[in-house]
This record gives C-alpha cells, sequence and structure tokens, in this order.
C-alpha cells in the first residue's frame, strides 16, 4: 500500500507550473498527469535507481501541488490549534518531509502500474472535491482504489489527503501523532518527526 501511495502522490504532483494547468477541473487535471508521467517513466528506466534524483524530481515538483498545512491540521486534530506558529511552521517543513522521503523509497519499485481515473459528473462550482482513481497491478494483483481529496484555491486544485483501499493518510498519521502528543506534546511530536526523517535521510 505504500508503494502504491508514493507513486500515486508522484504521479499527482508531477504537474507542470502553467495557468491552463492550474485552472483545469481537477479529474481531468489527475488524468492528464497521470497518463503523462506513466508515460515518462516507463521509457526511463534509470529513475527508479536514482534515489537522488527521485527525491530531487518529487521534492521540485510535489510541494506546489499539495496542502500541507491543511495536511498537517487534519493530521495533528485537536491538537493543532494549541499549537504555537512557530511549532506549526516547524510541524508543517517536518511531515512535508517525512512524505517526501517516505514515499520516494516506495517509489522507486515502481513497476507497470496503469491508472484510471473516473471523471467527476457534476462538480458545478464546488471547491471541495473527490478524485477516485483504479490503480492496476500487474501480476494478477487485485485493482486498488485511491482518491484524492481536492480543494481550489486562487491558484487552482491542490490535495489535502490521499486515500489508499479505504485508509486516508491524515487520519492514519492521526494516531501516531496524538500517541507521540500524549508522551511529549507538540515538542515531543516535533522530535519524533525530525528523528524519523533523518533515520530515513540515511537510508
Amino acid at each position: 500500500m505504500k508503494k502504491l501511495l508514493g507513486v500515486m502522490i508522484f504521479l499527482l504532483s508531477y504537474l507542470f507550473v502553467f495557468p491552463a494547468w492550474s485552472m483545469m477541473e481537477p479529474d481531468r487535471l489527475v488524468d492528464k498527469t497521470v497518463q503523462e508521467v506513466l508515460d515518462i517513466i516507463g521509457k526511463d528506466d534509470k529513475i527508479g535507481e536514482d534515489k537522488e534524483r527521485m527525491l530531487d524530481l518529487i521534492e521540485n515538483k510535489i510541494l506546489p501541488h499539495f496542502n500541507f498545512m491543511r495536511m498537517t491540521s487534519l493530521a495533528m486534530g485537536k491538537h493543532w490549534s494549541s499549537a504555537a506558529p512557530e511549532q506549526k511552521n516547524v510541524l508543517v517543513e517536518e511531515f512535508k518531509t517525512l512524505l517526501v522521503r517516505t514515499y520516494s523509497n516506495a517509489l522507486t519499485t515502481y513497476r507497470d502500474e496503469t491508472v484510471k481515473v473516473n471523471p467527476i459528473r457534476d462538480l458545478g462550482n464546488k471547491a471541495d472535491a473527490t478524485v477516485r482513481t483504479i490503480v492496476h497491478q500487474g501480476g494478477g494483483k487485485q485493482p486498488v482504489p485511491i482518491d484524492y481529496s481536492m480543494e481550489k484555491g486562487s491558484d487552482g486544485w491542490k490535495v489535502y489527503d490521499v486515500t489508499v483501499a479505504g485508509v486516508s493518510l491524515v487520519t492514519n498519521y492521526r494516531g501516531s501523532f496524538n500517541s507521540q502528543i500524549r508522551k511529549g506534546g507538540i515538542d515531543g511530536l516535533i522530535k519524533a518527526l525530525s528523528d524519523k526523517n533523518r533515520s530515513l535521510e540515511g537510508k
């Protein structure tokens, strides 16, 4: 599941910074991005073998298109409001680093997945939408649904949660975040995230 989530975060993150892309409806944006990036990865055998190149690619492409502030606040739940502004800034950066490093490792093993993006039938003027996709795996494995919760701002649609086979990324992290906060408060969570990021950096 972690591998699949990493693949989909990467695919969605690889958006070209053009107004025509940023103003696309969310389902069309995801579909266009996924198909183009699948083609790029399929033609570049070495990208999965070069960790630094993969990290650089994700860090440069993912940040403008995911709302990490909202993702972090959702993962923090009720504790977000009790964090000081400086703590919130550090938490966002550490959580962002954790996701990038965790799922860049998963992406290095990407092989032969295909993705179907389901169209949104009635978006209207909504500023919040769920883009539903199905990842078809090789080897006779069962398809896996991956949904993107997205919101529209002045700079286009951004992702604030990813749900893999019914498991929400932010909800999944909320349990571990709450546990760390109970043990050591907000600063304890920051330390735990920082320690985890250092361990991932060394792998």
